[in-house]
């Protein structure tokens, strides 16, 4: 298990264009999303930025799974406290909400069927520009807050910083770049 703090500094190339990324990219995120195309990493990449600049300071914590690279974002480290959840996929990236079956969804772009989660997918940048994803965004942050004051537990406090951990790394992969196998 990694746990590391973020601090904004990094940059990236997209589109030509230089962006600032004002948080630090953990290494073995960094790692886990190398085998994808590039413009899969910047999806990824700049949606976490657009997560964390509504969320934190939050918890993230980071999965190398079995048939995508997961981040998950809460009020603690516990799966339990998750409120939204990002995706990558071999060509395009989801952003999930974990109880988007309640969720408000006015514009009508939550997609999935499940019990609880919904999601929207993000397969270019310029979906990221979407005003919805951030209203989105906020309501779910809202909905977990109110949700838990109805339940009579308490809200917990947010961290001083953004917390990320590396929960769990799968050996076998469905995926780019994966074999079946662990790499050594």
């Amino acid at each position: 298990m990694l746990l590391s703090t973020l601090q904004p500094s990094k940059l990236i190339v997209m589109n030509c264009r230089f962006v600032v990324m004002k948080y630090s990219t953990p290494r073995q995120l960094n790692a886990f999303l190398k085998p994808y195309d590039r413009a899969v990493r910047e999806l990824a990449l700049n949606l976490r930025e657009l997560v964390l600049d509504e969320m934190g300071p939050c918890y993230e914590n980071i999965y190398d799974a079995y048939s995508a690279v997961a981040m998950g974002y809460g009020t603690s480290e516990r799966m339990s406290d998750g409120i939204f959840h990002i995706a990558v996929y071999g060509s395009h990236v989801n952003l999930g909400f974990n109880f988007g079956a309640t969720l408000a969804d006015p514009a009508n772009i939550l997609e999935g069927t499940g019990k609880q989660i919904r999601h929207i997918s993000i397969k270019a940048p310029q979906d990221l520009q979407q005003p919805e994803i951030r209203q989105y965004l906020r309501r779910a942050i809202n909905q977990s807050a109110d949700d838990a004051r109805k339940l009579g537990e308490k809200v917990p406090a947010k961290p001083d910083k953004i917390v990320s951990t590396v929960k769990a790394i799968y050996k076998r992969k469905r995926r780019p770049g994966a074999t079946g196998k662990s790499k050594s």
